[in-house]
C-alpha cells in the first residue's frame, strides 16, 4: 500500500524589485499545486514590495524586511521550514539559508556571462527565460513548470473603472509604462510625445509620482489623446488600467511584467539592456502576444546588465534610433487582428 507523502513548509525567497518579484509567481504556484496536499508556501521580501504577494491564493505567508535580515531571522526559525529556495543568490539570501541551517535549492544567475556581455558583447547565455531558469531551483523537489505564466492579483478595492477616464477612452485605449528604474531603459519624453501623436488610439500613461514631470510633459504636447495617471494609482491601480487596456507599450520595467500577468499583448520596448539577458515578457501561453522593439547592430549595447540614469556614450542611440513609425504600424497590426 502506498503511503501518503507528508506536507513540507517552504520558504521562498526574493527580496527586490517588482518585476523580479512578479516573475517569480510560477514557482509559487506549481510549488503549493504540486508539493502533497497541505504543504505550506512562505516568501520573504522586502516591506517596500510585500504588496506585490499579499493576495497571493498560493502563499500562506509573507514575511518582510525593511533593511536587515536579522530583523526576521527569530520569527522565520519558529516556523520551522523543510526547505527554502532562493531565488536572488545574495549575500542576505546566504544570510538567512545560513541561520536556518536547512536544505536550499538555488539557479545559476548567469552573472558571469552577463558580464562578458556587457564588457566584450560576446553572448554566451542561453537562450532561456529567467522564470525557466527559476524552476531549476525546484527541480529536486519534483516540481515542473506548468506554463500558466505569471500571476498578479488585484483585490476589488483596487479596481479602477472605465468610467473615471476620460469619454474618448471608454472605447478602448493604450496603456504606455513611462518610466523605468533607470533612464537608459525608456524613451526620452520628446520620442514618446511624437509617437503618442501617431497613435490609432488615446493613450493612458502609467507610472509612479517621480514620472509625473515626464508624463506632465507629455501629456500637455498631446491634448486630450492622452490622459496621465502617473503617481494617481498605487500599483495594483496602474495594473488594473493594464488589465483594461487593449494593448501595452512597456519599456524593461515591473508594469510590464505585470501586463504579462495578465496575457496582455506587449510591444516591449528595450534601450541599454536586451531580452538576451531572459528578462522579456512572459507569456507562454500566446507568446505571440509579445513583439520586441529594439536598436540591433549597435556596437555599445547592451552597456549595462541594470541600465544608467544617462547614456554613458551620451549619444544613446538605443532610444533615439527607435523608429516611433515601426512601432504605429505594429501596433495597427496588432489592433486589426
Amino acid at each position: 500500500m502506498q503511503t501518503e507523502k507528508k506536507p513540507i513548509k517552504v520558504l521562498v525567497l526574493r527580496f527586490s524589485s517588482i518585476g523580479d518579484i512578479v516573475l517569480t509567481t510560477p514557482i509559487v504556484r506549481c510549488l503549493k499545486k504540486q508539493l502533497p496536499q497541505g504543504s505550506e508556501v512562505h516568501f520573504l521580501t522586502k516591506n517596500i514590495f510585500a504588496d506585490i504577494l499579499k493576495n497571493n491564493p498560493y502563499l500562506s505567508k509573507c514575511h518582510g524586511i525593511n533593511k536587515k535580515v536579522s530583523e526576521i531571522l527569530p520569527e522565520l526559525k519558529k516556523e520551522q521550514y523543510d526547505i527554502v529556495i532562493d531565488l536572488h543568490k545574495n549575500i542576505r539570501t546566504r544570510q538567512v539559508k545560513a541561520a536556518l541551517k536547512i536544505k536550499s535549492y538555488t539557479f545559476h544567475k548567469l552573472n558571469i556571462e552577463k558580464w562578458i556581455y556587457v564588457n566584450f558583447k560576446w553572448n554566451l547565455l542561453p537562450n532561456v527565460h529567467i522564470v525557466d531558469r527559476y524552476f531549476e531551483a525546484v527541480k529536486a523537489l519534483g516540481v515542473v513548470n506548468d506554463s500558466m505564466g505569471l500571476d498578479y492579483f488585484i483585490p476589488e478595492k483596487d479596481e479602477i473603472s472605465i468610467s473615471e477616464l476620460p469619454e474618448n477612452f471608454k472605447n478602448g485605449f493604450i496603456a504606455l509604462t513611462v518610466g523605468a528604474k533607470f533612464a537608459s531603459k525608456t524613451m526620452p519624453a520628446d520620442k514618446i510625445i511624437s509617437l503618442c501623436k501617431k497613435l490609432p488610439l488615446p493613450v493612458v500613461l502609467l507610472g509612479g509620482k517621480e514620472d509625473r514631470v515626464k508624463a506632465e510633459k507629455i501629456s500637455s504636447a498631446c491634448g486630450n489623446a492622452v490622459y496621465n495617471t502617473c503617481g494617481n494609482y498605487n500599483l495594483k491601480g496602474s495594473a488594473s488600467i493594464l488589465k483594461q487596456a487593449q494593448l501595452v507599450i512597456a519599456h524593461d520595467t515591473g508594469l510590464m511584467h505585470i501586463a504579462a500577468a495578465f496575457n496582455k499583448k506587449i510591444i516591449s520596448v528595450w534601450g541599454s539592456t536586451v531580452p538576451q539577458f531572459g528578462m522579456y515578457p512572459y507569456e507562454p501561453q500566446v507568446p505571440e502576444n509579445i513583439i520586441i522593439a529594439e536598436v540591433n547592430h549597435l556596437s555599445c549595447r547592451p552597456c549595462s546588465k541594470i541600465g544608467f540614469d544617462t547614456c554613458p556614450k551620451k549619444h544613446f542611440r538605443c532610444m533615439m534610433q527607435q523608429s516611433e513609425d515601426e512601432i504605429v504600424s505594429v501596433v495597427k497590426r496588432v489592433l486589426s487582428k
